[in-house]
């Protein structure tokens, strides 16, 4: 849809009738008190209680949106809307709908997405529950800095401005809660221009149930940034498996060790290996998505381990999967032989095991790397 104003003022609502009056009041009237050529567009998502005819008869433009969701609503009032610019913002009178030139003067210098701060610019007693504010959302925004590049404090604010271009390049899919997390993440991910400024928050003026269920969304949100984060998922748990495994495998191998009142025997070995193996196993799985998202563009792919990845073909990875499994062959030949000088009758249980489970290892890992190399190749496969 072309723009034919500057800016969008957009909210989301499903049954907001005791509220929604009063925050269209308030956006109309930083419109006209702050000059800025905008409209207003109540993106409903099914309300039953006569929520679009007070947004009609308050002069804001309605956007229906069948499909039920947080995210689903805005998507769908984005797709609708006329303005170059857009600030979206609840529709329950608890954010500041009078102040929103922050905003806009962030975007007219050329960010891409202005995120409000809550814990900057205050929040009124009552407003945000305890579980939220000192649990829920720090503990979800740390999580989201410590995965992506980006220094917002407050991921999940809901009140935010974007350029509506942008943000439709990105393509955000999310219907639920976590649309919040997705836009930041992949406006990071995607090197937009992003700004924090302050706002506030106050209570809402609903007599309901807020639509934010705190476990079931806080969860949804933390599955998002794990999914759009294989190197958090997988990558770096594996690692560290693996070579904490390797590390003490290889010590054990020449026999136990003594740590304090601790022995450390043949069976801490085996655990050990148990870690080697899900660390490969983890790392195979990073390694897929990553080959995933190549295809798909989910997630954007520049990092050296991309480049590198890019480089390994299929053939590649299945002769270092065969060195791997012919090693483990061959150290299984060795302890054959032993058994042998023995005349195949009983083996000193210590001694066999820290040659064969290093064989087992060898061989399964092989046997891993193999068959996901052509996992890998398979994935690459360009269709139509």
């Amino acid at each position: 849809m072309s723009e034919q104003y500057e800016l969008t003022i957009l909210m989301p609502c499903l049954n907001e009738a005791e509220t929604l009056a009063i925050c269209i009041r308030k956006a109309k009237k930083f419109l006209a008190e702050s000059g800025v050529n905008g409209e207003i567009v109540v993106a409903d998502n099914g309300s039953t209680d006569g929520s679009q005819q007070i947004a009609e008869q308050e002069g804001a433009r309605v956007v229906h949106v069948p499909e039920k969701g947080y995210g689903a609503a805005l998507i769908g009032g984005c797709n609708g809307a006329l303005g170059k610019y857009i600030i979206m913002g609840d529709a329950d009178d608890s954010y500041d709908f009078l102040h929103l030139s922050p905003f806009v003067e962030k975007l007219r210098e050329g960010y891409d997405l202005v995120m409000g701060n809550r814990f900057k610019g205050g929040i009124e007693p009552g407003a945000m529950p305890p579980l939220h504010r000192y649990l829920g959302n720090p503990v979800l925004s740390f999580i989201a800095r410590l995965f992506f590049p980006c220094k917002i404090g407050d991921y999940h604010c809901g009140l935010r401005g974007y350029n509506r271009a942008s943000i439709l390049k990105l393509g955000l899919v999310t219907t639920g809660m976590e649309y919040a997390s997705e836009m930041v993440v992949k406006a990071t991910l995607n090197h937009l221009k992003i700004a924090e400024v302050p706002t506030t928050l106050k209570k809402d003026g609903r007599s309901h149930a807020p639509h934010l269920r705190s476990w079931s969304d806080g969860w949804r949100h933390l599955k998002f940034l794990l999914m759009h984060s294989p190197n958090w998922l997988f990558m770096y748990p594996g690692v560290i498996l693996f070579l904490l495994g390797l590390a003490l495998t290889a010590i054990l191998c020449f026999g136990s060790i003594q740590i304090g009142s601790v022995g450390l025997g043949v069976h801490t070995m085996m655990y050990a290996a148990a870690a080697m193996m899900v660390g490969a196993n983890l790392v195979m799985f990073s390694l897929f998505v990553r080959s995933y998202a190549s295809v798909t563009g989910f997630i954007p792919t520049e990092s050296k381990l991309d480049r590198w990845l890019a480089h390994i073909s299929t053939e590649r990875g299945v002769v270092i999967g065969l060195m791997l499994f012919l090693a483990g062959v061959a150290v299984t030949i060795v302890a054959f032989c032993l058994w042998g000088r023995t005349g195949f009758g009983g083996l000193s249980p210590e001694i066999m095991m820290r040659i064969t489970i290093p064989a087992m290892l060898f061989i399964v890992v092989g046997i891993e790397v193999i068959f996901g190399s052509f996992f890998i190749g398979i994935l690459h496969i360009k269709h139509k």
